[in-house]
């Protein structure tokens, strides 16, 4: 079984940076790919990032390309999202989220495995 819990969430100004951590326990952080999903009040979850086990490949929304970045430390068992120039319609909770085989798209819930509790984060204008 494997946990995750979210951490760095907040209030910010629009304009403002945040770091996202998530970090994984239960068994080894080896799994095929990491991602970062967010959901706003009366909205459906949507993916923000993915990044696969090595690094070497990184998806976006297009609604966070050129702002945010993901990235991981495996021997620190964390994947963190950078979040940068952020915007009032950013406001939301926030998931990491553990894709453990190759099969399904990444930018859709059902591929993913594992999933924290969630961090708020909230952009005010």
């Amino acid at each position: 079984q494997v946990q995750l819990v979210e951490s760095g969430g907040g209030l910010v100004q629009a304009g403002g940076s945040l770091r996202l951590s998530c970090a994984a326990s239960g068994r080894t952080f080896s799994s095929y790919a990491m991602g970062w999903f967010r959901q706003a009040p009366g909205k459906e979850r949507e993916f923000v990032a993915a990044i696969s086990w090595s690094g070497g490949s990184t998806y976006y929304a297009d609604s966070v390309k050129g702002r945010f970045t993901i990235s991981r430390d495996n021997a620190k068992n964390t994947v963190y999202l950078q979040m940068n120039s952020l915007k009032p319609e950013d406001t939301a909770v926030y998931y990491c989220a553990d894709k453990t085989s190759w099969r399904g798209s990444y930018y859709y819930t059902p591929s993913y495995d594992y999933w924290g509790q969630g961090t708020q984060v909230t952009v005010s204008s």
